[in-house]
């Protein structure tokens, strides 16, 4: 256990169970994430030791013994923690012989909220160093969901009906402005976290390799482009031409490419890559990514957007909810072996959300603010299922739509369930788990 701080204190995560099933089978893992989302938490809270390579104190003589002496840092009681190894890669690679020369499982915990440019000479350290992505928290991890309903049993087919508490659309717009931060979830002030990360990514000196130095008004023009377009398949034409619209400035979407790709090594980005279950179906599928930012809050300080604002603009709303359902999917799913995607054809028939489970079936998810919206959601759940079974793919094994403004979960006589976001959780009980009660 982390001398950090008292073990009852700790907020418990969703990817508390899967770093411990890590630690038991793998020498050493590496918790990458965005800044603020809890990494440092977590992996001290799994630790028994820890070494903080961005420490300031003594002029940050932590990071020059790690650059002097990368081996030696690694020395400590295991697990052993170093937080922020990307200030110095070399401890990449000293990881990696670590693991070799000990032979044991569990040995050190690597955290990063960046991907140092230039990890692509590096040893990959397969088979020694497991990756393992983290989020904000999802609303069962802040307590803003109930865990009624577990997504492990959904995509089984197993819901029981049930009526549960109403949900007022000023609180999920509180939910989506507030975000995940855990140092966030129980303060007045929610607003100061998304907006002064979002700051801090504008003001970055950020370089490649090339000693390419990216402009801060760049920077700018494409994440509120980003963020003008949440949880929509744009291409990188495309934003080029919504920056020339919106912006009035010319940008070349080779410009466009290679900010975003510099912006991705910072985990900015939780997108869903398009799904396909069958490449040699006659259902051509679009290969468009539907991009979203690692947590809603972070477009609503972009684009300067309150709960009020949200209400003045439902359409707006409707984006931030479907992006606020996919980031806690695609935590739930990891939690269950599973990976989410997205479906778009060339005929534009779409499902917000496919969650693959690894034995290969999937299931489809259609995300609707409204209530008054999910018997067009579950026919376009129904119609596109039967398309691509009819084109030779496989069916669905479950379908769903997931909404906000929605007192009850329960199954409809066509077949599709229906299923309230605040009633939703991975499928087991962080607390309960990490004996934390």
């Amino acid at each position: 256990m982390s001398s950090l701080f008292d073990k009852n204190e700790y907020i418990p995560r969703i990817i508390d169970k899967i770093v411990d099933e890590y630690l038991e089978s793998c020498g050493a893992i590496c918790i990458e994430g965005p800044k603020w989302c809890g990494k440092t938490w977590t992996s001290a809270f799994h630790s028994n030791s820890e070494f903080f390579v961005g420490d300031p104190n003594n002029n940050f003589s932590n990071r020059a013994l790690a650059k002097l002496n990368p081996s030696m840092v690694l020395k400590g009681k295991s697990p052993r923690m170093i937080d922020e190894w990307q200030e110095v890669p070399e401890l990449w690679d000293a990881t990696r012989a670590e693991v070799d020369k000990s032979n044991k499982y569990g040995i050190i915990i690597l955290t990063g909220s960046s991907t140092p440019k230039n990890k692509g000479i590096m040893h990959s350290g397969a088979g020694r160093i497991v990756n393992l992505r983290m989020n904000t928290m999802s609303l069962y991890e802040s307590n803003d969901s109930s865990g009624i309903i577990s997504l492990h049993d959904l995509l089984n087919g197993e819901l029981e009906d049930q009526m549960l508490e109403d949900v007022s659309l000023e609180r999920l717009a509180y939910l989506i402005v507030r975000g995940g931060w855990p140092k966030n979830i129980n303060t007045k002030n929610y607003y100061i976290s998304p907006k002064s990360y979002y700051q801090k990514i504008v003001d970055s000196k950020l370089d490649d390799n090339n000693d390419f130095t990216f402009s801060k008004d760049k920077i700018e023009l494409i994440l509120k482009s980003l963020a003008r377009n949440e949880s929509t398949t744009i291409s990188i034409n495309k934003m080029a031409n919504d920056i020339i619209d919106y912006d009035g400035k010319a940008i070349s979407p080779d410009t466009v490419a290679r900010y975003i790709e510099k912006l991705d090594r910072m985990f900015l980005f939780n997108n869903q890559l398009p799904y396909s279950n069958n490449v040699r179906s006659s259902l051509r599928v679009k290969g468009a990514i539907k991009r979203h930012f690692f947590d809603p809050s972070l477009t609503c300080a972009i684009l300067g957007l309150n709960e009020k604002k949200l209400f003045n603009d439902l359409n707006t709303f409707g984006f931030l909810f479907e992006a606020l359902v996919e980031r806690d999917l695609s935590i739930y799913a990891m939690a269950n072996n599973a990976k989410l995607y997205h479906y778009q054809d060339y005929n534009d028939n779409e499902i917000d959300a496919v969650i693959e489970l690894d034995d290969g079936s999937w299931c489809g998810f259609e995300i609707k603010l409204g209530a008054k919206s999910i018997d067009e959601a579950a026919s376009n759940l129904i119609r596109i299922n039967s398309k691509i079974i009819n084109n030779g793919g496989k069916g669905a094994k479950v379908l769903c739509v997931i909404c906000g403004l929605i007192n009850a979960a329960y199954k409809r006589k066509d077949g599709v369930f229906v299923v309230p976001i605040t009633a939703l959780k991975d499928w087991y009980n962080m607390q309960k788990y990490l004996g934390l009660f």
